[in-house]
């Protein structure tokens, strides 16, 4: 089964996405839908998705979960709630009830825009960690590179909790520059109960004039820290289309690691995904 990891959907009419300001997110500014990325999905190989979290509002984890329940590409979701509110293990059983609970299979928070480099650190945060995996949940990562430290001291407290590095952690593909980020990468790599998606790259280099090689040290070090059973592919659709359409992202996914044997490919295709979100 072919996976791809991390979409995204929306729609304008029934939410706004309050993060797409300015003219250069300006082609986000429309709706898009499960039906626009099927055939796209199609014809690039892939059986199943993860559809991933977008905004920390309560509506829209039902709304993705009733959305996957109707979909035959959709395979799981990773969705949203309050990590810091005391009751986070009833709202998790409360979701997991509703229609298509089934197709929940971890949570996200927006990590990234959190002013304070050790929110997962926090004892409510912590408690709501502890949630997630009683749940049999995991926990996708969306952060900056500062923010990795704390990632690692997070999944080291927490060794019943899968964490799963969304976008590889958001390097700075565009300056070139590696440090201190795989550091920091490799740190987190080396506990076993991390995963991370080969993801989100393309939009972290000059959306006009990027290549494959610029992308390639970072996929490298990826990988050679994770390892293929470690490590996913993910399209980050439809934000990928800043840079590349869907088919031009797996192409380059598959040009990053086309030096790996066949096994090794379908780990990351597929394998990985299928086996941490238990599609």
């Amino acid at each position: 089964m072919r996976v791809d990891a991390h979409h995204h959907v929306w729609d304008l009419a029934v939410r706004d996405q309050d993060w797409i300001t300015g003219p250069e997110l300006q082609p986000l500014r429309r709706d898009f839908g499960v039906a626009d990325l099927a055939p796209q999905a199609r014809a690039a190989g892939v059986d199943r998705t993860v559809l991933v979290q977008t905004i920390t509002v309560p509506e829209e984890t039902p709304e993705f979960l009733a959305l996957a329940a109707e979909s035959e590409l959709i395979g799981g979701v990773v969705g949203w709630t309050d990590l810091t509110r005391p009751d986070v293990a009833d709202e998790l059983a409360r979701l997991r009830e509703l229609p298509g609970g089934h197709h929940l299979k971890g949570i996200r928070h927006q990590v990234q825009g959190e002013p304070d480099p050790e929110w997962l650190l926090r004892a409510d945060v912590r408690d709501g960690l502890a949630a997630v995996a009683e749940a049999g949940l995991v926990y996708d990562l969306v952060v900056l590179p500062h923010q990795l430290p704390a990632c690692v001291r997070a999944a080291a407290d927490h060794p019943e909790l899968t964490f799963v590095l969304d976008h590889l952690g958001k390097p700075p593909i565009a300056t070139g520059a590696l440090q201190p980020w795989a550091t920091a990468v490799r740190g987190l790599a080396a506990l076993p109960n991390t995963v991370c998606k080969l993801s989100g790259m393309v939009t972290e280099v000059d959306l006009a004039k990027w290549t494959v090689d610029e992308l390639r040290p970072y996929a490298d070090t990826v990988l050679d820290a994770f390892g293929p059973g470690r490590l996913m592919f993910g399209s980050d659709w439809p934000v990928c289309t800043l840079a590349a359409s869907y088919g031009q992202v797996v192409d380059v996914a598959e040009e990053l690691t086309g030096g790996l044997g066949a096994e090794e490919r379908a780990e990351i295709f597929g394998g990985t995904a299928t086996r941490v979100y238990r599609l």
